[in-house]
C-alpha cells in the first residue's frame, strides 16, 4: 500500500474491501449451488430407484415357438467373467462395442433355418425367417424376433448419428439398425455374427 492510501495497482482500500466482500458472497453462493446440485443428484438417484434387476423378455424355444413375455433377471457379470466365457472377438464386440470385419463372421451368409440367440445370455434375438441378403457382409434382418428382447440406443460415435442395438437382458452390443431394409418394415438390423449363436431348427 502506498502512503496516499492507494494500492500499487491504483485501488483504494475501500475498493479492495468491497471486492473482497463480493468475492466472499460469490464463493458462498457457489458453495450453496454446489450443495444444491449434490442434493439434486442425490434426489434424482433416489427417485430413479434401484438399478434394474429384472426385464421383460419373450422366451422362444429352439423350435421357434414364441411364448408370453415374462420377467427375467438381468444378466450382470464382471469383465473377467465375460472374458472367460466369450471368445476374444465376441468379447470385443459384445462388451466393448467393437465391430467384426465384414464378410468374416460365421453367419453372414448362413441360409439355414433357425434362431439367432445372444452369445452372452442365450436370449432369442432374430429368426432366419426375417434374414435377408443385404450385401454388407454382416447378417441382416428386417425385424427382431421380439421387440421386448432388444434395446435401441442412440449412438453418436465416429461423428455419425446411428441407432445401436443391444440385448435387453445382458446389454450385449449386437450391431446397428438402419432404415434401408426391405418390406414390410423397411429396416435393416445389421448384426455382428460374433454377438450371436445360431441354433438350427430340425
Amino acid at each position: 500500500m502506498s502512503h496516499d492510501g492507494m494500492s500499487h495497482n491504483g485501488m483504494s482500500q475501500d475498493e479492495i474491501d468491497s471486492l473482497r466482500q463480493q468475492r466472499r458472497r460469490a464463493l458462498l453462493l457457489s458453495g450453496v449451488s454446489l450443495s444444491a446440485l449434490a442434493m439434486s443428484k442425490s434426489f434424482a438417484a433416489d427417485t430413479a430407484g434401484k438399478p434394474v434387476t429384472e426385464v421383460l423378455i419373450v422366451p422362444v424355444s429352439d423350435a421357434g415357438a414364441v411364448q408370453p413375455a415374462v420377467k427375467m433377471a438381468k444378466v450382470v457379470k464382471t469383465e473377467a467373467e465375460w472374458r472367460k466365457q466369450l471368445s476374444p472377438i465376441s468379447f470385443s464386440v459384445t462388451r466393448q462395442e467393437d465391430t467384426e470385419r465384414a464378410y468374416t463372421g460365421a453367419t453372414w451368409e448362413n441360409h439355414e433355418k433357425g434362431l439367432y440367440r445372444c452369445i452372452c445370455c442365450d436370449t432369442a434375438l432374430f429368426s432366419s425367417a426375417t434374414k435377408f441378403e443385404s450385401g454388407t457382409g454382416w447378417p441382416s434382418f428386417w425385424q427382431p424376433i421380439a421387440k421386448e428382447n432388444i434395446n435401441e440406443i442412440s449412438d453418436r460415435t465416429f461423428g455419425m448419428l446411428r441407432t445401436a442395438v443391444a440385448c435387453k437382458r445382458c446389454d450385449a452390443h449386437l450391431g446397428h439398425v438402419f432404415d434401408d431394409g426391405p418390406k414390410p418394415t423397411g429396416l435393416r438390423y445389421c448384426m455382428n455374427s460374433a454377438s450371436m449363436r445360431f441354433v438350427k431348427m430340425a
